[in-house]
């Protein structure tokens, strides 16, 4: 026997008020016995009703137990580690924000993660050193399982705030042959900036080459050149006397 009655509070519609007294009277003829004192001022819980609602409170309550002894059992069955790989990105903040829910939903899995290129990436996936990655186009992933998240990074340059170009509130093609630039050796990124700019890599002054920006932005704060990057990678925060400017 399942009845489903609404006992809440406020101010029910005379139709509403209707359904629920035809409930609790089809309820009472099942059950053999009165559940309601019913007076002009309301209803009141007979002893049949009081002993109702004190096995329906047991019965709630052991619903509720249950379900989290299974919520529980599963949280346990997912163990071990996880290998991540990441790609120094804005995106980072996604990834840790689903990881916080992950570690929450199961506290016995633990991770590792690295962080390198999408080369390094790709190559540790394909040799099963990691479990996933998450990675920056342009990259070609077709012959994995991917998703594209839905998270957008914005390209552009970190340059001295002494630089010429430093004032500049973004940074169109024009400004880039007279800039000496510091860029990703990664042929896709290179691809991407010639293809972006319309400039020919060769017509550029290209200075350098990095894989990872951490340890440019000295030679950017020296001015030797400027660094080719996303949004969010470098904090100016913790790197005095750069910024960074959107293409």
């Amino acid at each position: 026997m399942t009845r489903g009655l609404d006992l809440a509070g406020g101010r029910a519609s005379a139709h509403h008020a209707a359904t629920l007294s035809r409930q609790l009277k089809q309820l009472e003829n099942e059950l053999g016995a009165p559940l309601f004192t019913r007076t002009n001022h309301g209803l009141t819980l007979t002893q049949a009703g009081l002993y109702l609602k004190t096995r329906a409170q047991e019965i709630l309550t052991l619903t509720q137990q249950t379900e989290q002894t299974f919520i529980d059992q599963r949280r346990q069955l997912f163990s071990g580690n996880l290998n991540i790989g990441a790609v120094e990105a804005d995106s980072s903040h996604t990834l840790a924000n689903e990881l916080a829910g992950f570690t929450a939903e199961y506290p016995a899995v633990t991770f590792d993660l690295f962080t390198g290129t999408s080369d390094d990436l790709f190559d540790r996936l394909d040799k099963g050193l990691i479990d996933l990655a998450l990675l920056l186009e342009p990259v070609n992933a077709d012959k994995y399982d991917h998703l594209t998240l839905a998270h957008t990074e914005r390209w552009g340059l970190v340059v001295s705030v002494d630089a010429p170009i430093a004032t500049k509130p973004v940074i169109e093609p024009a400004d880039l042959p007279e800039v000496p630039l510091i860029i990703s050796s990664r042929g896709a990124v290179q691809q991407l900036l010639a293809s972006w700019s319309e400039i020919k890599l060769t017509d550029l002054k290209i200075v350098g080459h990095f894989n990872l920006i951490f340890n440019v932005m000295p030679l950017v704060q020296a001015q030797v050149g400027a660094a080719l990057t996303i949004e969010g990678v470098i904090d100016p925060q913790n790197h005095a006397g750069v910024r960074f400017i959107p293409f």
